[in-house]
């Protein structure tokens, strides 16, 4: 999503890290957006700043003793200021006492004011987190996902080229749905994409002829996977009538990049006709894949061989 409310964060995250609205409760329409920091030094959330205030301010015990040293006149004048950057929301850690010209300005400001029992770096680790995958860029691309021998692939191809059923047959030999016809990925890290199941889908498989088949009943809660990492994707290709196929894709295989968000995936062009095992080839297109990214490359290894066999021929 492209923005997340106080209301929706709170809702997230209070039970995991033991929070309590105490304050400013009209305030939970407050909105965090995605790429609101691009042009200011803070993250999204940390410890109490009131020079580059971050959207989600953390109050530790350092926080909290900063203010106490302060006179009246420059702590009256510390807390507004804080209020006035409109924050997302104040949290106080460790069960601390909350002062009270705190919870009174965040009660007449409507800033949301959230106490919790977790120390500060807990709820820094595990709400930076929280917050980078909850507002982190997301598409939904056509194609079934599965785990292939531990590895996230996405099957590709237009409609009628048999990706259900080719899915099905992979999932009777023992790999795991994730998602069919649409699937949802989110990059969470610079090069690392996330594909996940709407929930309308979950654990659902259309297959032409026999209609909508639930996986888990069928196959049993091994048979799908909650999410998994896209690192291959393989597109069926139906193959024309006279089309020929050059000497070096004969020999490397047709490979090629299909770009998510900007992030160049491995991409396999299986040519789909009559007669052809798809499962075993996506199987040995999985296996292969594996090898490379080990820098093993058979293509290569017959490319030197046969270098090193010519070198060895008498000149003419």
């Amino acid at each position: 999503m492209d923005r997340l409310t106080a209301r929706q964060l709170f809702d997230g995250v209070h039970e995991r890290m033991a929070l309590r609205w105490v304050s400013g409760m009209r305030g939970e329409g407050r909105v965090l957006e995605r790429g609101a920091t691009t042009t200011r030094r803070p993250s999204l959330i940390g410890y109490l700043n009131v020079i580059y205030p971050n959207k989600v301010q953390i109050v530790g015990t350092e926080e909290l003793n900063y203010l106490d040293g302060l006179d009246s006149r420059q702590r009256w004048e510390a807390i507004h200021k804080i209020a006035a950057y409109q924050p997302v929301a104040l949290i106080v850690t460790k069960d601390q006492a909350i002062p009270s010209d705190l919870r009174e300005v965040a009660e007449e400001t409507n800033t949301p004011l959230w106490i919790s029992a977790k120390r500060g770096h807990e709820l820094l680790t595990w709400m930076q987190y929280h917050l980078a995958r909850m507002l982190a860029p997301r598409i939904t691309l056509h194609g079934v996902f599965l785990e292939v021998f531990s590895i996230g692939v996405l099957i590709t191809g237009e409609s009628g080229s048999g990706k259900s059923e080719l899915a099905l047959e992979l999932i009777s030999r023992g790999h795991r749905l994730v998602a069919d016809d649409a699937t949802e990925f989110t990059l969470i890290a610079p090069d690392v994409i996330d594909g996940t199941c709407p929930d309308l889908l979950q654990d659902l498989l259309e297959v032409r002829g026999l209609g909508v088949l639930n996986v888990r009943e069928m196959f049993g809660h091994t048979a799908v996977k909650q999410s998994k990492y896209l690192r291959l994707v393989v597109h069926l290709k139906p193959l024309r009538e006279g089309e020929d196929t050059d000497a070096l894709t004969r020999l490397t295989g047709d490979v090629g990049h299909h770009e998510v968000f900007e992030v160049p995936v491995p991409r396999i062009t299986i040519p789909v006709a009559p007669g052809r095992n798809l499962a075993v080839l996506v199987e040995a297109a999985v296996r292969n894949h594996m090898l490379k990214s080990k820098g093993i490359d058979p293509a290569q290894t017959f490319i030197d061989r046969q270098a090193h066999q010519m070198r060895r021929l008498p000149p003419w």
